[in-house]
């Protein structure tokens, strides 16, 4: 029954996550566009749980550069519908195309989310609690790059992370105390 328990408990701890995470994403959405309401900002965004995205540098007087806008995600020959073209292997985009070019950012968030919502869970029910800081450490040292150029990124990671674990640690928490005695 113990076993039970546990697959229980780590299913409810890894995917019923991600609800509550996007919920706690969505209430910091509705708190910062009541702040930015106030300020007489714009509000910017309408998912709070979808990629973010930034707006990436272009090179100078080019149009192109490494990443620039999504027409160019793929080779492509002179005639293709997506308007790409290709110059010595390089792709290129249209000035249309590349006005506004994007990047997202923390990619792969909610797979990682999920793993550490199951490790952070594992950890708890073996007992284990010290593990919960290799969690945090390898996470973070993974996002440092990205976190110290973007502090819209470093925001989401740290909302993101400490709701993701209090659901695993809570969710652990239960299962040890109430369910496992």
């Amino acid at each position: 029954m113990n076993a039970l328990w546990i697959a229980v408990a780590l299913l409810t701890a890894g995917f019923v996550g991600w609800p509550v995470t996007a919920l706690v994403f969505k209430l910091a959405r509705t708190i910062d566009d009541k702040a930015d309401a106030d300020a007489g900002l714009a509000s910017s965004g309408d998912d709070p749980s979808a990629d973010v995205t930034v707006d990436r540098e272009r090179a100078p007087d080019s149009g192109t550069g490494p990443g620039v806008g999504k027409a160019g995600a793929g080779k492509a020959d002179a005639g293709d519908a997506k308007g790409g073209n290709t110059v010595n292997g390089d792709i290129t985009v249209p000035r249309e195309t590349a006005a506004e070019p994007t990047t997202r950012i923390l990619r792969g968030g909610a797979i990682i989310g999920v793993l550490e919502r199951l490790a952070v869970c594992l950890a708890i029910l073996a007992g284990q609690p010290v593990a919960i800081a290799y969690v945090v450490a390898i996470k973070g040292l993974g996002r440092f790059a990205e976190l110290k150029e973007t502090p819209v990124a470093a925001e989401r990671f740290i909302i993101g992370t400490l709701s993701s674990m209090l659901w695993a640690a809570g969710v652990a928490a239960f299962t040890k105390v109430v369910l496992l005695g």
